[in-house]
């Protein structure tokens, strides 16, 4: 039986993120569903333009932009709300899109997206109607689906774990050299450790633990003389001031290289460049990011009290340490950085990820949801 099939987002190509990502690979993974099933697909994007879309993604016949064209946005989404049978919600901030659609087309079938701390939290009034009116919330990780019971009382029988895929446009490395346009761009030598982190760095959200690994150099400087800590991703002004104080503060001015904003086409080699990814944060809702950097055949620290368990499958791909204990994290970076980062270890890391985290696993998880449902 044909299926018309619409995901809603608020934005998916015009900025990236860990949230657009995950939606640009949703949309892909639809599309090639529905290419199949001679099912119908669309994509509409609140905050998108046309002119943003990413065409390998899916096709722009199949995308809709409202460039924040709110009103539009909500009159066309209810004006074809009878046509869809599944509307999936990439966010909760769309609460008030799902609960219209069930009001106008109570036959529809409305899933929700669960990431993370966008849930992980009380809720207005609205979006708590929305998970009671929901048929399926689709959450990134264990946590996350803990989380959609214990704060919000949701039935478990309608949370389904679906954990994110990587991006199957994400360009893997064939070999594991580090690139040298970066080891000159940063003044890297080959014998210098290097821990990378790549994270978004704003004054809201100080639980991403680089801070922890901006203090742990001041005690590993002294065990490791030339190691360097790239520190990625576009950090805002109170931000900015506060790490480089922190730098500063822990006299480690000379092993810190603050990147900012990294192209997505550099993120692979960045990856290569270093010998461990470290984000120690306390609020990953799964934590792509720790995906990306197995992929590539990176070793990787993540905190051991939310989503980023998932990402290393419970230690299997990873390590979890605990993100209130600094003296841990040092222990834990020290053992990475003194056992040799062999090309073996490399290549069952890429290759481990990609067994578990590909997209063709990911499809075919949504392809049974979608013909049963």
């Amino acid at each position: 039986m044909s299926k018309n099939i619409t995901l809603f987002s608020l934005q998916t190509f015009s900025t990236t993120g860990g949230i657009q990502k995950m939606t640009r690979t949703l949309a892909h993974s639809l599309y090639t569903i529905c290419s199949k099933n001679n099912w119908k697909f669309k994509l509409a994007s609140l905050y998108d333009d046309d002119r943003d879309l990413m065409p390998q993604y899916t096709p722009a016949q199949n995308f809709k932009g409202f460039g924040k064209r709110r009103i539009t946005f909500i009159t066309k989404t209810l004006f074809a709300a009878k046509k869809n049978d599944v509307v999936i919600l990439s966010h909760i901030n769309l609460a008030l899109v799902g609960l219209l659609i069930k009001l106008r087309s109570p036959k529809t079938r409305v899933w929700l997206i669960a990431h993370g701390i966008e849930v992980w939290r009380p809720l207005p009034v609205h979006k708590k109607h929305l998970l009671k009116r929901c048929d399926k919330i689709i959450c990134v990780s264990n946590f996350t689906r803990a989380k959609m019971s214990s704060l919000h009382h949701v039935d478990l029988n309608k949370c389904v774990i679906l954990n994110n895929a990587l991006d199957p446009f994400m360009k893997l490395p064939g070999n594991f050299e580090k690139p040298k346009y970066l080891m000159d761009r940063y003044g890297l030598k080959h014998t210098d450790p290097v821990i990378f982190t790549l994270t978004r760095l704003a004054s809201t959200e100080l639980y991403k633990g680089h801070d922890m690994v901006i203090t742990a150099l001041g005690t590993l400087k002294h065990k490791f003389p030339s190691i360097k800590y790239i520190l990625a991703g576009k950090f805002d002004e109170l931000e900015g001031l506060r790490v480089k104080q922190l730098i500063k503060d822990m006299g480690v001015t000379q092993q810190v290289i603050l990147t900012g904003f990294i192209k997505e086409e550099e993120l692979p080699d960045h990856f290569l460049t270093a010998d461990l990814f470290v984000l120690p944060s306390k609020k990953e809702g799964f934590g792509i990011v720790f995906i990306e950097a197995l992929a590539c055949g990176l070793p990787v620290i993540c905190g051991n009290a939310d989503g980023s368990i998932d990402a290393i499958r419970n230690g299997e791909l990873g390590t979890a340490i605990n993100t209130e204990d600094q003296q841990e994290l040092e222990n834990t970076i020290i053992k990475h950085l003194t056992e040799p980062l062999t090309l073996k270890k490399r290549v069952h890391l890429k290759e481990t990820c990609l067994h578990h985290f590909n997209e063709q696993t990911y499809i075919d998880t949504l392809q049974k949801m979608l013909t049963h449902d």
